[in-house]
């Protein structure tokens, strides 16, 4: 990412498609999904924080990090106005899409009420191109 470029959703796809690696332009762009307990932070467990791979927007803090054994990296909550919610029914069922609310990037999907015990009862099943760790310094 340029330091000094803008990236949001007004981003055109050639842009992207210079700055992303095909598989980052995959998921982020077109939705796509990485093959479970594959990503780099599935079983990641570092202190710091998690940014769009697109934009650089912050997203998720290690604190709100748990392993669910879904084989995607799992959060129970985002950073405040960090994320965007969207109705999904492409596989025939609804789901909750979520993506960064700078840049629009596809980050994964939000389950609730699964019991894992986190205080809003949500997972945030994110793909780990989607994301970066930020260490904590």
């Amino acid at each position: 990412m340029a330091e000094d470029q803008k990236l949001d959703k007004s981003t055109p796809d050639s842009v992207w498609k210079n700055i992303l690696s095909a598989e980052e332009f995959h998921i982020l762009r077109n939705k796509g999904t990485e093959a479970p307990g594959t990503g780099l932070y599935n079983k990641f467990d570092q202190p710091g924080e998690y940014t769009c791979a697109g934009c650089g927007t912050v997203l998720y803090e290690d604190k709100h990090k748990f392993n669910s054994g879904c084989g995607w990296p799992a959060f129970y909550d985002n950073k405040e106005g960090a994320v965007e919610r969207h109705t999904d029914t492409s596989m025939g069922m609804k789901r909750v899409e979520i993506t960064c609310a700078n840049c629009g990037g596809h980050l994964g999907h939000v389950f609730e009420g699964e019991g894992f015990g986190n205080p809003i009862d949500e997972r945030h099943c994110v793909n780990s191109k989607s994301i970066k760790h930020k260490p904590k310094e």
